[in-house]
């Protein structure tokens, strides 16, 4: 095994950021995770940014120089480097994807809703409708600003994969909530041994 390929995904993704053509500092690559990784991965902390690009430059898949920014203060910008975008290809080419894992916390709280009382569930899951407004209308406009840019053609597709993902969790919050009673007594006093198979 290379040590390339002992890379945690993150830094795969990281160093992905950096084959759109530009020369990014960490502040720009959070700004950027921020606007893309965050709705199909993980948007890395400040800290794991600069932890990964390090982990990066000393592989020498990302290169970097030192940019003046006033009389006392330099930013370090990073680019990929030919063997970052060999490795990233390689690594694109030859591992396996996966499957998804999908850790749903509403679905989850779902699931053992019968310990709750009927309104519950349902401020619950209006609340979680109301939030998936809020992503997809980040997402449209993250999709807005690159719909029409042919270095961007494949984050539009994801873009417009993760719209469809919201509008499915839409249809399938609302399918729910109107399936629950309007209120009830809390269902608490079921037996906890219940089989849920039978």
């Amino acid at each position: 095994m290379s040590q390339e390929q002992s890379l945690p995904t993150t830094s795969y993704a990281i160093l992905g950021l950096l084959t759109f053509g530009q020369e990014l500092s960490g502040y720009e690559l959070k700004q950027w995770a921020d606007s893309t990784l965050r709705f199909y991965w993980t948007a890395p902390a400040m800290s794991q940014i600069y932890t990964e690009v390090n982990r990066l430059a000393q592989r020498r898949l990302v290169l970097s120089r030192e940019v003046g920014g006033g009389p006392s203060r330099t930013t370090t910008r990073y680019r990929v480097s030919a063997k970052g975008a060999r490795e990233l290809r390689r690594w694109l080419a030859e591992s396996e994807p996966g499957f998804p894992v999908l850790k749903h916390p509403i679905a989850l709280r779902l699931l053992l809703g019968h310990l709750l009382d009927p309104g519950q569930v349902r401020a619950m899951l209006e609340a979680y409708d109301a939030a998936l407004a809020d992503q997809r209308r980040d997402l449209r406009a993250v999709l807005d600003g690159i719909d029409n840019n042919p270095a961007f053609e494949f984050p539009a597709h994801v873009a417009r994969w993760g719209l469809s993902y919201y509008d499915s969790e839409t249809d399938a919050v609302r399918r729910v909530l109107k399936a629950l009673p309007e209120t009830g007594p809390a269902q608490s006093k079921r037996s906890s041994s219940a089989d849920p198979t039978r």
